[in-house]
């Protein structure tokens, strides 16, 4: 979800459209115009990921009305889908103007691990995420696809607004896809801004176990699927060694599975205990966690709504510091937290 103001959101749906939606009563209005090769309609399986993913508001937003779209983009000769992000001038309920910035080609049948954060930087780059889109390991080429520089596939990307490249990217190697500004991703959905440090973070799916909350840094190879924390789901598979290469270890690596999802750091006066921790979102058993860190380290964390569980597919903090949920269930749900009273506990 993109907060347009306190009252108003922009929010995605994997199996519907774009709706704006009125905080205040509930009312949804469907944006029109939807680009034609949108993957939302038609579900193939209940682990089917494809859909729309994350919408931005250009950082100028209020003056020239741009937002951002990534989502599961259909080839119109039958190949698959694959993960595309593009731009389009918000114009009343409908979207004009539309601009491809990324596709990340080859299209594939495999109908999961998308990825499809994003965020715009303190530098107003925008960066997103590209899963590597295989279920099991068993699939990896020769030289697995995360790791694989002339591939689309399995990395984070940092442009300028218009798609161009920006000049100060990292050089991972010569003939690069060029956008690249880290590699060795899996399936990273969320992507957030600590906005007291100007760092990202990003959260990364694991395969069994090995669920990771990362710092993004320029130009670092984040390991998969050479280095994980987590298990194969193809037991026997035996990774190439490339040992010219140096992994970065995750901020921190969950034991059980968790699927985290959306991320964000709270900066509000409504929960002031909770200022400057980082909220993450999780599918398997329906997880919220409140992690707080110090100097860049997770120091602590907790566990909400243990005794209530819904599958959460984001955590966002509105313009005046409410706490949002979104849910991912058959009948999704936008929750608002609210603060624990005397009267109301």
């Amino acid at each position: 979800m993109a907060f347009i103001d306190e009252n108003s959101a922009l929010i995605t749906e994997k199996e519907g459209g774009l709706q704006l939606v009125n905080l205040h009563n509930g009312q949804k209005i469907e944006i029109q115009g939807l680009p034609t090769d949108v993957d939302n309609r038609n579900r193939s399986s209940i682990g089917d990921n494809s859909g729309l993913f994350a919408v931005k508001l250009d950082p100028d937003f209020s003056q020239n009305r741009w937002i951002y779209l990534s989502y599961a983009a259909r080839d119109p000769n039958g190949l698959g889908t694959t993960t595309k992000v593009i731009r389009a001038r918000l114009n009343q309920h409908r979207l004009q103007s539309i601009e491809p910035l990324f596709t990340a080609l080859p299209y594939s049948k495999d109908r999961y691990h998308y990825g499809g954060g994003m965020v715009f930087g303190s530098d107003d780059k925008l960066y997103f995420t590209v899963g590597e889109r295989l279920f099991t390991e068993a699939d990896q080429p020769a030289m697995p696809i995360a790791q694989d520089y002339l591939e689309r596939r399995g990395k984070i990307y940092r442009i300028n607004r218009d798609g161009s490249i920006p000049e100060d990217n990292p050089k991972i190697s010569k003939n690069a896809v060029p956008g690249i500004y880290a590699v060795g991703i899996r399936a990273a959905q969320g992507l957030t801004v600590n906005p007291m440090t100007n760092e990202i973070w990003f959260s990364e799916h694991g395969t069994h176990q090995g669920d990771e909350i990362n710092r993004l840094i320029s130009g670092a190879n984040y390991g998969w699927p050479i280095h994980t924390s987590g298990k194969y789901r193809h037991a026997q598979y035996q990774p190439p060694s490339l040992k010219d290469r140096r992994f970065t270890s995750p901020a921190w690596s969950w034991k059980q599975t968790v699927a985290p999802t959306g991320l964000t750091f709270y900066t509000g006066s409504e929960f002031p205990e909770w200022h400057g921790d980082l909220f993450v979102a999780g599918l398997s058993r329906g997880s919220l966690w409140r992690i707080r860190t110090a100097d860049g380290d997770i120091a602590n964390m907790e566990q909400l709504f243990i005794n209530a569980p819904i599958r959460l597919r984001n955590v966002k903090q509105s313009p005046k510091g409410a706490i949002y949920l979104l849910t991912d269930e058959a009948n999704g749900r936008l929750m608002k937290l609210q603060p624990t009273t005397e009267d109301n506990h």
